[in-house]
């Protein structure tokens, strides 16, 4: 049974001498806002996260396989859903048939039934899907520092380079420490659509929680998630607007004029006063 209630939820998390998403187009170099200096984290790499996370915790038992995997052909796994069904596949495929697939997809596809997908790239179309969670840009509570590392290379990776003492010169970029921000939203309709029940629901806040520490590497340095506060509905449609909801939530920097350094330089606030129907659940 998918969910009833409509849901919005603030992440706070931070990065301590890390890249949290570096910008290809910048030479990897932490993504910023160019006029207001803020860091950002795109959508695209916390999804990324989160289906790492469910396929780790998971480990592709039925129904939370994962659709969107690093190499896949996503073609072949449209096909698959149309020999599941016992579908014949064509370029203009009749609905019915595009809604069978669509449907045995969304059982066995975790993201898919969650983020939703466009899936109409083959001749085993399965339509276009909208998930009912979605996730905006995180953004860091204040103008970050990009720091430029130079570092050097001490093993030689043949025998000319060795013979001639070369030391090959490399950059990493790193945010000394930011506290970002993420604002997502969870609807019950698209829920209904896709199949996203209660249980894939606390699989989703799990993976919020403990995404970054199945996620650690030399390039993001220390990445922890901070605070979960999860804004529930009484309806479906819901009872208050989001942007009403997010405004009661403010990061303020607490050290004065010096540079954030910690989580500790920070106080979350948060106005407990909401509008009728509406919970506030803090899981961090």
């Amino acid at each position: 049974m998918s969910i009833q209630n409509r849901y919005e939820f603030i992440l706070y998390f931070d990065v301590e001498n890390g890249n949290p998403n570096g910008d290809p187009d910048a030479g990897n170099m932490p993504r910023i806002d160019p006029q207001t200096g803020h860091g950002i984290v795109t959508d695209v790499c916390l999804k990324r996260k989160v289906r790492n996370y469910v396929e780790y915790a998971k480990e592709r038992a039925q129904g939370y396989d994962i659709f969107v995997t690093e190499g896949a052909i996503l073609n072949k796994k449209l096909d698959e859903a149309y020999d599941a069904c016992d579908l014949k596949k064509s370029k203009k495929a009749d609905d019915d048939d595009r809604m069978k697939a669509q449907k045995w997809v969304c059982g066995h596809y975790y993201d898919v039934r969650t983020f939703g997908a466009v899936m109409d790239t083959g001749e085993a179309k399965c339509g276009q899907v909208r998930g009912p969670a979605q996730l905006c840009f995180a953004r860091s509570a204040d103008p970050i520092f990009q720091q430029e590392i130079t570092i050097t290379r001490m093993a030689a990776t043949n025998e000319s380079e060795k013979a001639g003492e070369n030391r090959t010169m490399g950059r990493k970029y790193a945010v000394p420490y930011a506290l970002y921000r993420a604002e997502g939203f969870i609807s019950a309709k698209f829920a209904q659509k896709t199949g996203f029940g209660e249980e894939d629901l606390a699989l989703f806040w799990q993976s919020l929680l403990n995404m970054f520490d199945q996620d650690h590497s030399a390039a993001r340095g220390k990445m922890a998630a901070r605070k979960l506060l999860v804004f529930k509905h009484e309806s479906e449609l819901g009872n208050a607007p989001a942007s009403v909801l997010f405004e009661k939530v403010q990061a303020r920097r607490t050290c004065g004029q010096a540079p954030a350094r910690a989580y500790a330089d920070y106080d979350i606030s948060i106005d407990r006063q909401l509008p009728a129907g509406v919970e506030l659940i803090e899981m961090l």
